[in-house]
Parts: C-alpha cells; sequence; structure tokens
C-alpha cells in the first residue's frame, strides 16, 4: 500500500487540479458548449424562418399564378367573345353590302326597262303611225293625230298584256 503522504498529496494534488479544472476549463468549455448550442438553435431558427418565408414565397407565386391564369382565361374569352361580335358585325354588313346590291342591280334593270319600254313605244308608235297611213289610206302625219292614235293603240296593248303579266 502506498504511504499515506503520497495519497495524501496525490488527493490534495487531484483536487488541486480539478479545482483548476473547474475554475478555468469547465467554464470555457461551457460557454463553448453554449455557443454552439445558440449557433445550433439560431441556425434552426434561421432554417425555419426562411422555410416559412419560402412557404410565403410559394404561396404568393401559386396566386399570381392562379391570378395570371384567371386573366389569360378572361383575355381568351374577351377575345372570343370579340371575335364572335366581329364576325356578326363582318356577317350583317355583308348582308347590308348583299341587300344593296340586288337593290341596286333591280333599279338600274327597272330603270333600263323603263328606258326601252320609252324607246320601244316611240319605234312602236311611228311603226304603228306608218303602218295605219297605210291601211286607212289617209296621212296620219298630223301631230294630234298620231298621239291619239299612238296613245289608244298603246292603251290597249297595256290592257292586253296587263292579264298575261298576272
Amino acid at each position: 500500500m502506498p504511504h499515506p503522504s503520497e495519497v495524501i498529496l496525490g488527493l490534495v494534488s487531484f483536487l488541486l487540479l480539478l479545482g483548476i479544472l473547474w475554475k478555468f476549463v469547465v467554464p470555457r468549455f461551457e460557454a463553448l458548449y453554449k455557443e454552439r448550442t445558440e449557433k445550433i438553435e439560431g441556425g434552426i431558427q434561421k432554417a425555419e424562418q426562411l422555410q416559412a418565408q419560402a412557404e410565403e414565397n410559394l404561396q404568393k407565386y401559386k396566386d399570381l399564378l392562379a391570378d395570371a391564369n384567371a386573366a389569360a382565361a378572361r383575355i381568351r374569352d374577351d377575345a372570343r367573345i370579340e371575335a364572335e361580335q366581329i364576325r356578326e358585325e363582318l356577317r350583317v354588313q355583308a348582308q347590308e353590302e348583299a341587300t344593296r346590291i340586288v337593290a341596286q342591280g333591280r333599279n338600274q334593270l327597272e330603270a333600263q326597262r323603263a328606258q326601252i319600254v320609252a324607246e320601244l313605244r316611240a319605234d312602236l308608235g311611228r311603226t304603228a303611225v306608218e303602218l295605219a297611213s297605210k291601211i286607212v289610206g289617209e296621212s296620219l302625219e298630223d301631230e294630234s293625230r298620231r298621239r291619239g292614235t299612238v296613245d289608244r293603240f298603246l292603251e290597249e296593248l297595256d290592257s292586253v298584256s296587263a292579264p298575261a303579266k298576272k
């Protein structure tokens, strides 16, 4: 067994070493441990904040995307409605133009018909006067006689042709 003075000296040295460790080394380890714990906790908090911010940004992105999709849908619908309106306007314009062209054609046809009827009446009147004067044997050169004869003939012709038109 060791000598009691060695045991006491060993015990005192151990207690002294333990006191020095407790006084200087343990606080330093505690400080390092606390600092590392704070860094880790700060990193965790920072990570949680970044995660929350990322989730918030993701939600904003989703909202913006939904708004953009809704706006695109509205624009498509508006464009479709506008295209339908333009198509309808063009159809109406084309119909009006066709109606106008048909009416103009009818007016031109009626004007040409009236002109042809007037020319034919004049020619028919002249021919009728010539034939009538040859048949009757008297001259119908007198304007009033000729006009009366021509008018009477044309009235008869109109009355005969009127039932045929119906």
